[in-house]
């Protein structure tokens, strides 16, 4: 079999304007496939940005023509995308906030983030989760930010066999040496390897602290982005035999 090939996608998007975040979405997916990347993950609700205020308004149906151009380049591609936005829910007034899962067959999926951080269940409501991901023969668990700071996530995640968690975040710089020792130790404890894509660059007034990162199954940091800022990080391998490389989104002008 083929190594698998992840990646993380650490964008500095703009709060609210989807054009744009648009177009560095299809950026980071035109550039993932030329490292013919299998699964590519975005952060936490990297559509819209962490915009809590301003969700209820930016929320999409999961049809919405939004994902249509990105559906579509993750079927010509051949590559599972996960990307971060607020959804609507029928008879709720608040929206989830969603990991949406563009298939390469052009099918779509959703997980929703089920743990919320206080304050987040003004603008949101909890999720439900969502079904693992099989991706070049690996079981991929996803979970959104909050989700990974209860440790009975990720534990029960390991337990009904995922090989690989694949976590949307946004963390500080404050933040950042906690929550990345939390999911380095999941790694270890679990033999469960992680990936981590942390926004680029400031959103809902939170300067994000980049270094997305990936974990191997014993906890070794096999590559971490090396600041904010539009950077592609890109790992290759198996169970124990992972490389990475981080790649600067530097042709991206939109």
């Amino acid at each position: 079999m083929p190594p698998a090939v992840f990646a993380a996608a650490q964008c500095a998007i703009g709060d609210g304007d989807l054009p744009a975040n648009l177009a560095l979405h299809l950026a980071f997916m035109r550039q993932a496939h030329e490292h013919g990347v299998d699964l590519l993950l975005f952060p936490e609700l990297s559509l819209t940005g962490y915009a809590p205020a301003l969700a209820c308004g930016l929320a999409q149906d999961l049809d919405t023509p939004l994902l249509a151009p990105l559906r579509q380049l993750a079927q010509e591609a051949g590559m599972t995308t996960v990307v971060g936005m607020p959804l609507t829910v029928p008879g709720q007034d608040k929206p989830r906030i969603a990991a949406c899962i563009l298939h390469p067959d052009g099918s779509i999926a959703v997980y929703t983030k089920q743990h919320l951080h206080t304050g987040e269940d003004v603008f949101f409501s909890a999720g439900s989760g969502g079904e693992f991901l099989s991706v070049a023969g690996l079981s991929v668990a996803l979970s959104v930010c909050a989700d990974f700071s209860h440790p009975q996530h990720a534990a029960q995640a390991a337990q009904r066999g995922a090989q690989v968690n694949a976590t949307g975040v946004l963390i500080g710089e404050g933040g950042y040496p906690a929550d990345s020792a939390l999911l380095q130790g999941y790694a270890q404890r679990h033999a469960m390897s992680v990936l981590m894509a942390n926004h680029g660059g400031t959103t809902g007034g939170w300067a994000a602290a980049g270094r997305s990162a990936f974990w191997d199954e014993q906890g070794r940091c096999v590559v971490a982005a090396s600041a904010a800022g539009n950077r592609l990080l890109v790992v290759s391998g198996q169970a124990g035999e992972w490389q990475g490389v981080e790649v600067s989104l530097a042709q991206h002008t939109g």
